[in-house]
C-alpha cells in the first residue's frame, strides 16, 4: 500500500508551493523584481508575472527598470514570458504591459536570436492582429 507515501509526497509539494508563494510575496514587497520574475516564471504563473511587470512599470523610470530585468532573464525564461505576453496582449487592460515587454525583447535580442525561441512563429502570428 503506497497511499500513505503518496499523501506525504503531495503534502510536501503543497508545503513547498506555499513557501514559494510566500517568498514571491516577500520579493515583491522588497522590490527585488528580477528574483520575483524568475520565481513567478518557474511557478508557471502568467498572472503573477504580469503583476511583477506592472509593479516594475509603476516605479520611477519603470520602463528602464523593466528593460534591465527582462534583459537579465535566461533564454528559457524569456521564452516563457513571450508565451505569457501573447495572452496579455489580447486583453486591453494588459496590452500596454505586453507591448512594453515586446519592445524590450525586440530592442535587446538580435533577430537571429529571436528566431531560435521555441514557439516564436505562433507567438508572432498571435501578436500581429492585436499589435
Amino acid at each position: 500500500d503506497v497511499t500513505e507515501i503518496e499523501e506525504k509526497e503531495e503534502q510536501a509539494k503543497q508545503e513547498e508551493q506555499i513557501i514559494k508563494e510566500q517568498e514571491l510575496s516577500n520579493l515583491l514587497h522588497e522590490k527585488r523584481y528580477l528574483k520575483a520574475l524568475g520565481l513567478a516564471i518557474s511557478l508557471d504563473r502568467p498572472h503573477t508575472v504580469l503583476t511583477v511587470v506592472k509593479a516594475i512599470l509603476k516605479e520611477t523610470d519603470g520602463k528602464k527598470h523593466l528593460e534591465e530585468n527582462i534583459v537579465r532573464l535566461r533564454k528559457d525564461q524569456k521564452e516563457a514570458v513571450l508565451s505569457f505576453l501573447v495572452t496579455w496582449n489580447t486583453n486591453s487592460r494588459n496590452c500596454h504591459e505586453a507591448q512594453a515587454v515586446i519592445e524590450t525583447l525586440l530592442k535587446h535580442e538580435a533577430p537571429d536570436s529571436l528566431l531560435q525561441y521555441s514557439g516564436i512563429k505562433s507567438a508572432v502570428e498571435s501578436l500581429l492582429p492585436y499589435t
